[in-house]
């Protein structure tokens, strides 16, 4: 079982930044794929940023340019830089774990692809 904690979220006007951290259980985090997702209310939840095993990443068209995903393998944690924030941006956003590595293909945004997901922490941006 791998649990997830995600903090760092919050209210930023647009055009402000933000960090969102995620810390996983576990270790063997250096295995694991990590992504980062999120939920408006009303929408369905969509990928917003991954990083592999080999630390590549990949982002949502939405987000390319303003996020930035990295890991700290050493501290068993997840960023998620944000940017140039949008009212649009206003979500839960949740982190995930791909621990098995079984339906993992680059670039994948499938929330499928994930065993465990945390709890969420909610960002939002006001115009």
């Amino acid at each position: 079982q791998v649990q997830l904690v995600e903090s760092g979220g919050g209210l930023v006007q647009a055009g402000g930044s933000l960090r969102l951290s995620c810390v996983a259980s576990g270790r063997t985090f250096s295995s694991y794929a990590m992504g980062w997702f999120r939920q408006a209310p009303g929408k369905e939840r969509e990928f917003v940023a991954a990083i592999s095993r080999s630390e590549s990443t990949y982002y949502a068209d939405s987000v390319k340019g303003r996020f930035t995903i990295s890991r700290d393998n050493t501290k068993n944690t997840i960023y998620l830089q944000m940017n140039t924030l949008k009212p649009e941006d206003t979500a839960v956003y949740y982190c995930a774990a791909d621990v098995t590595g079984i339906r993992w293909v680059p670039g994948t945004r499938s929330v499928s692809t994930y065993e465990y997901w945390g709890q969420g922490t909610q960002v939002t941006v006001s115009s």
